[in-house]
């Protein structure tokens, strides 16, 4: 088990394919959870049962987080229920459909930015008081395997998740004199949410399968708890003198 300040993780997109099982690792691994959703309130509860089940603290909060003032009011809902954040993992995004970049429409685009980079600024920007009132905190993003390898059609996820990678780095740059740090994970091949949905639309066949396998070393998908494990450690105690730095769990996509 991992160790933590008191408090909760704060998780954005926390019921989500990959972020569920960000939640349920963190819960298991010893941090109570607070869990932010959109739209789909009762997976959100349910993830929120896992959690008590495993003996956490939880707490299930609404928002658009490309609106700012709800996300600064989910923060303060989530300090409220739990007395600190002391880690906020950012796992929120948009479904990204598998298109070249000239054929990606901007309204797409525009949005892709909105929810992920702009809602996590607004994020940022809201919890970064409260971590230094606190003496410190962290934030762990999760990226691309694709900032190490570029995939064809994946660019709205890459170029948009890259933006995230340079906050990272502003923000452990600007805020470790207040015991605060950043990192990410770069996610690879989930079999989860995205994988599901994409297949489920036809952009993901069986070619496209096949040419993504000759790219790993590990010759499968990951799952979500992989990504949560990675997560859990750079939010936790054990991870007090890394920041600014970034681990791919992508089963050694481009290697």
């Amino acid at each position: 088990m991992a160790s933590f300040p008191e408090g909760c993780a704060l998780l954005f997109g926390g019921s989500g394919g990959i972020g569920s099982g960000i939640s349920n690792v963190f819960a298991g691994g010893g941090s109570d959870i607070a869990i932010v959703y959109r739209g789909n309130q009762a997976r959100a509860e349910q993830v929120a049962q896992a959690g008590r089940d495993l003996g956490r603290r939880t707490s299930i909060h609404r928002a658009d987080v490309s609106d700012a003032r709800q996300v600064q009011a989910v923060v303060a809902d989530a300090v409220a229920a739990h007395g600190r954040v002391h880690t906020v993992v950012w796992a929120a995004g948009p479904l990204v459909n598998q298109r070249y970049l000239a054929s990606t429409p901007m309204e797409e685009w525009r949005h892709a930015f909105d929810v992920e980079v702009h809602g996590f600024f607004a994020a940022a920007q809201a919890v970064i008081p409260h971590m230094r009132e606190q003496g410190g905190g962290s934030f762990v993003t999760l990226g691309s395997a694709g900032h190490d390898w570029w995939p064809q059609r994946d660019g709205m996820s890459v170029a948009v998740k890259a933006s995230n990678e340079q906050l990272v780095k502003g923000i452990a740059k600007e805020e470790g004199r207040y015991g605060i740090r950043a990192n990410s994970v770069l996610v690879g091949v989930i079999d989860a949410g995205q994988l599901h949905e994409l297949t489920r639309l036809g952009q993901i066949d069986k070619r496209w399968v096949q040419n993504t396998h000759r790219l790993l070393c590990l010759k499968r998908w990951g799952t979500a708890e992989e990504i949560g494990h990675a997560c859990l450690f750079l939010a936790s105690n054990e991870a007090a003198y890394v920041t600014g730095q970034r681990i791919s769990v992508s089963g050694g996509f481009g290697v």
